[in-house]
């Protein structure tokens, strides 16, 4: 119902879409991408000198021509369009994603499989404002190219 406050739940998967990228890890992609735009972040998380904020709303904008940095919301159903706005973009601008590994979704299968180059991350990801290390391993996915490798944070 309209107006009703957010279950806990809800509450929680809401502030794990919100977390940082680790300074470090960005810092080692910038040097080797030099990213124009950070997508969807929050003020205090943007990565870039032009980013947009959910307000903002980076799905509906263009990305043509930047060099973007993307560590979309990972929950259900927020990926999904991300993850297709990378690939979509990908044709018009360089587009690099910091995602969960998760091969067996359709998002993975219909958007990265054979569009994109995968480097494992070799551990763990912290990322900024949680309180431990996700359950899950991630990559970074990077359009328009191909091949697989490993990525030391």
């Amino acid at each position: 119902m309209i107006g009703e406050p957010l279950s806990e739940n809800r509450k929680k998967c809401e502030q794990k879409d919100k977390y940082g990228t680790p300074d470090k890890l960005f810092q080692k992609l910038d040097e080797e991408f030099g990213f124009t735009l950070d997508p969807c972040c929050e003020i205090v998380t943007a990565k870039c000198n032009k980013f947009y904020t959910e307000e903002d709303n980076g799905l509906t904008k263009s990305w043509k021509g930047e060099t973007v940095f993307c560590n979309p919301p990972y929950s259900r159903g927020n990926i999904d369009l991300w993850v297709s706005k990378c690939y979509q973009e990908s044709g018009s601008a360089i587009v690099v994603g910091l995602l969960p590994v998760s091969t067996s979704t359709k998002w993975f299968k219909k958007y990265i499989v054979d569009k994109a180059e995968i480097r494992f991350i070799n551990k763990r990801v912290r990322f900024n404002g949680a309180t431990g290390s996700p359950l899950f391993s991630s990559m970074i996915v990077i359009w328009g190219r191909s091949g697989f490798g490993t990525f030391d944070q």
